[in-house]
């Protein structure tokens, strides 16, 4: 969530064209938009204008989006390989390999003053990495892939897996700390607020689960089709997309729904909260703008290919991927 405003009418300020669809989500740091393509390369972009910084080629498609911390960016690839570059020039730092595909965002924390990057492979493990020499620091194995990106609360890690299990993972040393029975398997990541977890999976269901007595708090249910997408959660409120073609509010504290605005495809992609306003892509090939406080759609853009790219927000602007190769910045032009 972010507090940021956005135009109720955005401009497209300006779009760049890559070799291939743009499933990753970009992640905006000082000034640049950081964003990986299935042309293999990792960009960065000025948000001002798009203009290419750099270009880095990490040699197989990316699906992972990016992290940026400290510096230096880390993102997966379709390859296992968790690469980390310089944020200023894209120059290769290490590589970490894990032993199959990466589609999760990379996550971090810090354990005194070394930074530690936390990265779900479909290898089932969840690998942890010194973010200044990509060596191992420890790994959890689970049942299956791991396909989100792994939140992280009050010392512990929380991931779903494809193995139907809400994971809570103890950061210092990769031990487990708790599984809780997730419903069925959890392909998005989980979103943590008041130690809670709510997240959306294959059966056809949204839950809300406390962590700490690891019991299921209420569970959405509409029509019988799964989520893919991750939650966006405020004071009152969790947003998501569905594969029923649906973006869904619902009450934060019992899961009843607020509202619901259809599109014309699935919604994969995560969606992002400005302020008083939801942006999220659809399958049909538009970006909505959409009230937070009753689901009126404001505005919508037809790209015309699927977006299955989470939007992000910075500086009045918003920056998303489509399946048509193009990153594309909506805003206020200045």
């Amino acid at each position: 969530m972010s507090a940021e405003a956005l135009p109720d009418k955005p401009s497209l300020v300006w779009n760049v064209k890559t070799g291939g669809p743009v499933k990753s989500s970009p992640a905006i740091v000082g000034g640049k938009v950081f964003v990986g393509s299935h042309d293999s390369n990792l960009v960065a972009l000025a948000l001002t204008d798009g203009k290419k910084q750099w270009s880095y080629p990490a040699g197989e498609q990316i699906e992972s989006s990016p992290l940026v911390q400290d510096g230096k960016v880390f993102v997966g690839d379709m390859n296992g390989v968790l690469h980390a570059v310089n944020a200023a020039d894209g120059k290769p730092l290490w590589k970490y390999e894990t032993g199959e595909k990466i589609v999760g965002g990379p996550n971090y924390f810090r354990d005194g003053n070394a930074l530690k990057i936390i990265v779900g492979s479909h290898d089932f493990k969840l690998h942890c990495v010194d973010a200044a020499t990509g060596k191992s620091n420890w790994l959890y194995e689970t049942g299956n892939y791991i396909n989100g990106s792994p939140a992280i609360f009050e010392g512990k890690t929380v991931f779903g897996g494809c193995d139907a299990i809400l994971h809570v993972i103890s950061l210092k040393d990769g031990t487990k700390v708790k599984e809780i029975d997730g419903g069925a398997y959890i392909a998005g990541s989980v979103a943590i607020a008041d130690r809670k977890a709510y997240y959306g999976h294959y059966e056809n269901e949204f839950l809300c689960v406390d962590l700490e007595k690891g019991t299921n708090l209420w569970t959405f249910k509409d029509r019988a089709f799964p989520y893919f997408s991750s939650a966006a959660v405020t004071g009152d409120r969790v947003v998501f997309g569905g594969r029923d073609k649906k973006l869904h509010c619902v009450n934060r504290a019992n899961g009843k729904e607020v509202w619901s605005l259809p599109t014309r495809g699935k919604v994969d992609s995560s969606p992002a909260i400005a302020s008083d306003k939801v942006v999220v892509g659809s399958d049909d090939g538009r970006v909505y703008v959409v009230s937070l406080a009753n689901g009126k759609q404001l505005w919508s853009y037809e790209i015309g290919q699927p977006i299955e790219s989470s939007p992000a927000v910075a500086d009045g602007r918003f920056v998303v991927g489509s399946n048509d190769g193009g990153v594309y910045c909506f805003g206020v032009k200045k």
